[in-house]
């Protein structure tokens, strides 16, 4: 026998709806209002789905933020990713990295900054499945990057201290702090320039 929650997934999925765009006008909800302030009317009419689509095509509020957690954060690796493997210097792929970010976190109309600082650090003290998804992303982008600092060390573009791991947490950390700025309103070229310093000494140590 079908429970009230099935029924009303199946009588609820839109019939043809685009997914990727809902998350992505989803995401925005979020990080304007944060998980807890951002109400179900927000999503419904930021989407176009009533609530009853809402659930069936997502869930509850809570699995609709980590779906779309999911999807920015896929995206964001996947660009770190792309810049770690292209030729060239290691500080000069991540000073391009970190640019896209900055353009990113400085989106108008309203400096949204990163979901995971903006959103999911306050969220997760009392959404623990929000704080595991945020530290799995970011444990994720610290892997990467250590692997590319790891690289660099084997192929002598940089010296074994400090280690790989070390200079991908300060990567990371400096990512965290040009999205809080971000979000408190600091200029591009501000951020531009502090993210350089900071890049000339995680790559040259």
């Amino acid at each position: 026998m079908q429970n009230d929650t099935e029924i009303v997934r199946k009588r609820g999925r839109p019939r043809q709806f685009d997914e990727a765009a809902a998350l992505d006008r989803v995401r925005d909800v979020f990080i304007e209002k944060g998980f807890a302030e951002a109400s179900l009317d927000d999503l419904s009419a930021a989407t176009g789905l009533n609530r009853p689509s809402i659930y069936g095509a997502f869930g509850d509020k809570e699995r609709l933020y980590l779906t779309a957690l999911a999807r920015e954060g896929a995206r964001a690796l996947a660009a770190l990713r792309a810049a770690l493997a292209a030729p060239g210097p290691i500080e000069e792929r991540l000073s391009e990295s970190f640019a896209r970010a900055i353009a990113d976190y400085c989106a108008p109309p309203n400096h949204p900054g990163c979901m995971i600082v903006g959103t999911a650090a306050a969220a997760a003290l009392t959404h623990p499945a929000i704080a595991e998804a945020a530290r799995r992303l970011r444990r994720e982008t610290e892997d990467a990057l250590e692997t590319a600092f790891a690289r660099c060390v084997a192929n002598r573009e940089l010296p074994a201290d400090p280690a790989p791991a070390v200079r991908a947490r300060l990567a990371v950390a400096m990512l965290d702090t040009l999205a809080v700025r971000a979000r408190l309103g600091d200029a591009p070229g501000e951020l531009g320039d502090l993210a350089q310093d900071s890049l000339a000494l995680i790559c040259r140590i």
